[in-house]
């Protein structure tokens, strides 16, 4: 029996970190995985399972965005490329809220493993921005 949808924070958060780090066209060829938790377990909350960063770009101290998993969803908390950012997610159709305060981001919740794709594109119009 094929399941037709993947609700698993953690399987949808392996699916991302797949994609991004299985491109190479630009803007994806950019993005890396970094300080990745091999051993992350889904929170309600949310448990930081990766960063996504710029390739080279050590002049940030910040991530491009960070992810964390949940049980039945993955959130990505961008901090770069906002504006565009939040094009791509509505354009994707993603469920997003922005976060104010002196550290800025877009909150885009991937829950299904269909989304991660339009995720990835979100991610990727971010560090065109950035």
């Amino acid at each position: 029996m094929v399941e037709d949808s993947l609700q698993d924070g953690k399987r949808v958060a392996e699916l991302l970190a797949s994609e991004v780090s299985g491109h190479e066209n630009e803007p994806y060829g950019r993005l890396a995985v970094t300080n990745a938790d091999q051993d992350v377990e889904p929170t309600a909350d949310g448990a930081h399972a990766y960063d996504v960063e710029l390739a080279g770009d050590a002049a940030s101290d910040d991530p491009l965005a960070e992810v964390f998993v949940q049980p039945e969803r993955a959130r990505l908390e961008v901090r770069s490329g906002l504006d565009a950012a939040v094009d791509a997610a509505e354009d994707g159709g993603l469920r997003t809220r922005p976060v104010g305060g002196a550290s800025p981001r877009l909150v885009v919740f991937v829950e299904d493993g269909v989304e991660v794709k339009r995720a990835l594109d979100v991610l990727g119009a971010a560090a065109d921005a950035a």
